[in-house]
C-alpha cells in the first residue's frame, strides 16, 4: 500500500503510529452506574487488533443527569477503576499484536437535551428550539439556568482528573451533534451569560476547555470534537448564515481561539445525528439525499478549514460510506489535504480489522465492510445497546430483534 496512513505523526509531543482513528461511537452498554460493561470491553478489545494510531473513545458523561441513555459511560469514582482496567488492556494487546500503543482519547461529554440517564427523556436544553422540538413539545423541557451552566466547568474538571487516573491520553471537551455546548453555540436570543454575543455562546465550552487543561497539566492533551456547521436553517443552529448557505465564518474564531489555548488536533464534524443523520452518516437505505452529496458536503467544509489552519491537525470524517474503498479514498483525501487523520466510524463495528486487513493485503474484504444499512443508530434509538447487525451478527441482531422489529 502507500505511505501516507501508514506515516507517524507528532501530536502533544507524542508519536502516533500512523493516520487511522477510530472515532468515538457509542455501543450504549455500559452498567448501571457507568462502569464499562461486557460489551463495552468486547468491542475495544476488537479494535485494538485493528492497529489504529488513534482510539477516540466513546461519549463518557461527567454528570448522571448528563447521560443520555442509562448505559452511558460515566466517569466517576466508583467507576474509574473500570476505565483504567479497558486502557491498561487496550494498550497491553494493542502492544503485543502490533508493538505499539495507540494514542487513547476519552470524549467528555453533557448530553443536555438528549440526556436520558433513567431511560425516559429528561431534556436539559440551552434554550427552546421548535425545530427541534417538532413532537416532542410535551416533554419536560428544561432550560438551563446561568447558575447550573456555571457549575459545569468543575464538572469537567473532576472527569478530567479521573480520566487522567485512568491512563488516558487524551480529553475530548466534546461540542457537536446537537449536545450541550453544541447546542449553545446557536443560542443567539437566549440572555444572560451563555447566550446573544459570540463570546456569551461560546464561554461554557472555552471555561470547560480551559478547566480540563487546567486540571491535566502536561500530563495529558487537551482536544475537541467540534461542529463545523449544524445545517439547520439560520435560527435554529450553529453555522449557516441567513441566505440557508453553510457559513464558517465564528467555526473559524472559535478554530482560531483553540489554536491560541494550545489544541493540536480537532476532529470535525457537522449536523445531528437525531435529526438530520444523513449529514454526519451518509447512508443508503432510504435516505433524503444520495450519500455522495452528503461526503461532498462534509469534505468541502473539512477542506476550507484545513487551508485555513495549516498548522492545526485535523480529522477528516464519513469515511465508512466508501466500503470497500473506503481506505484508498482516505488516502487520497489526506494526500490533497483535506484531513490529517482519517476518521472511521461505523466500519469500526461492523469490520474492526479492516487496516490491519488492508496493511496485509491490500484490499478489504467486501464481506467484511458496512454497508450503510444504519442498523447500529436504529439499536441506539430504540434504546439498546448498539453494533452491527450485519457483520456481528450473533451478538447484535437478538437485540435488533427483539428492539426494533418487534416494535
Amino acid at each position: 500500500m502507500k505511505n501516507l496512513l501508514n506515516t507517524p505523526v507528532d501530536i502533544y509531543g507524542r508519536k502516533v503510529h500512523n493516520k487511522i482513528l477510530f472515532q468515538p461511537m457509542e455501543g450504549c452498554d455500559g452498567t448501571a452506574d457507568g462502569a464499562v460493561g461486557e460489551l463495552t470491553f468486547r468491542r475495544y478489545m476488537r479494535f485494538a487488533e485493528g492497529a489504529p494510531g488513534i482510539i477516540w473513545f466513546e461519549a463518557t458523561a461527567v454528570c448522571n443527569e448528563g447521560r443520555a441513555n442509562p448505559r452511558q459511560l460515566y466517569i466517576n469514582e466508583n467507576t474509574v477503576d473500570s476505565f483504567k482496567n479497558i486502557v491498561s488492556e487496550i494498550k497491553a494487546k494493542s502492544m503485543r499484536l502490533h508493538g505499539f500503543e495507540p494514542i487513547i482519547i476519552i470524549q467528555l461529554t453533557h448530553s443536555g437535551r438528549y440526556s436520558k440517564p433513567n431511560g425516559i427523556p429528561e431534556p436539559i436544553v440551552a434554550y427552546r428550539n421548535a425545530l427541534w422540538e417538532k413532537g416532542k413539545e410535551n416533554q419536560p423541557f428544561t432550560v438551563a439556568t446561568d447558575e447550573y451552566l456555571s457549575t459545569i466547568p468543575a464538572m469537567y474538571s473532576k472527569a478530567a482528573k479521573l480520566a487522567l487516573e485512568a491512563g488516558f491520553d487524551g480529553m475530548d471537551v466534546k461540542c457537536c451533534h446537537g449536545y450541550l455546548f453544541n447546542e449553545l453555540l446557536s443560542a443567539y436570543e437566549r440572555e444572560g451569560s451563555y447566550g446573544g454575543s459570540f463570546e456569551n455562546r461560546t464561554r461554557l465550552y472555552f471555561d470547560c476547555v480551559d478547566a480540563v487543561k487546567e486540571a491535566v497539566g502536561d500530563k495529558a492533551f487537551v482536544t475537541t470534537r467540534l461542529n463545523a456547521c449544524d445545517c439547520f436553517p439560520y435560527g435554529y443552529g450553529f453555522g449557516v448564515n441567513e441566505k440557508e448557505e453553510i457559513d464558517l465564518t465564528e467555526t473559524k474564531q472559535i478554530i482560531e481561539k483553540l489554536k491560541a489555548k494550545g489544541i493540536e488536533l480537532i476532529n470535525l464534524t457537522i449536523g445531528n445525528p437525531y435529526l438530520i443523520p444523513h449529514i454526519n452518516r451518509p447512508y443508503s437505505v432510504k435516505s433524503p439525499e444520495d450519500g455522495r452529496i452528503g461526503m461532498k458536503r462534509v469534505y468541502d467544509v473539512t477542506k476550507e478549514i484545513t487551508s485555513s489552519f495549516p498548522d492545526v491537525k485535523f480529522a477528516v470524517s464519513t469515511l465508512s460510506y466508501e466500503g470497500e474503498n473506503a481506505v484508498n479514498y482516505a488516502e487520497s483525501l489526506l494526500s490533497y489535504g483535506i484531513g490529517d487523520f482519517a476518521g472511521f466510524g461505523r466500519m469500526t463495528f461492523a469490520y474492526p480489522t479492516f487496516y490491519k486487513d488492508y496493511v496485509e493485503t491490500g484490499i478489504l474484504d467486501k464481506n467484511k465492510v458496512c454497508i450503510k444499512c444504519g442498523k447500529c443508530s436504529e439499536l441506539m434509538r430504540a434504546g439498546t445497546v448498539s453494533g452491527c447487525v450485519i457483520r456481528d451478527s450473533e451478538v447484535y441482531m437478538p437485540y435488533y430483534s427483539k428492539f426494533v422489529l418487534k416494535k
